[in-house]
């Protein structure tokens, strides 16, 4: 019986523990995301309605290694001379329940756009879900917020 009671008392915890999960506001997501690769920050920023982010500080040109770093990758030829720093890779995306969904994420190191969604773990860690047909069959990419574009390791 005190087995019982007490496997009780833990799935009540465990419940009551889920409804203080955080909630965020629309503009939580505003700001500077360091990459998981640590290799680019994106500012996501609001544009209209929507919520949108561009690449604002690639590290190989931060540290000297290349002058430029341009979309290569691109599957269109005509846009693989564009330099990476201020292209956007994030559009379209709208805030709804603690998600921000409906966009597409471009990956420059693929030459790929992927439809997309957005959250926050805490308001200091982003989780960007990228996937082709539905969300099961994809890949979430986990990103640091930023005081800056120039990441905080960076920053004297």
């Amino acid at each position: 019986m005190k087995r019982i009671k007490i496997l009780t008392s833990m799935l009540l915890l465990g419940l009551s523990s889920s409804s203080f999960a955080a909630s965020f506001s629309e503009s939580d997501i505003l700001g500077f995301w360091l990459s998981e690769s640590g290799k680019g920050v994106v500012e996501i920023y609001r544009a209209g309605d929507k919520f949108e982010g561009k690449i604002v500080w690639v590290k190989d040109i931060h540290e000297g290694v290349i002058k430029e770093k341009l979309d290569v990758k691109n599957p269109k030829k005509d846009l693989q001379a564009r330099s990476l720093i201020g292209l956007k890779n994030l559009e379209g995306f709208s805030f709804k329940k603690d998600k921000w969904k409906g966009g597409t994420v471009y990956d420059p190191a693929k030459g790929k756009t992927y439809s997309s969604y957005m959250s926050l773990k805490d308001i200091d860690t982003l989780k960007l879900r990228g996937y082709i047909g539905i969300a099961l069959l994809g890949r979430t990419s986990v990103m640091k917020r930023q005081k800056s574009a120039v990441p905080d390791s960076y920053s004297k």
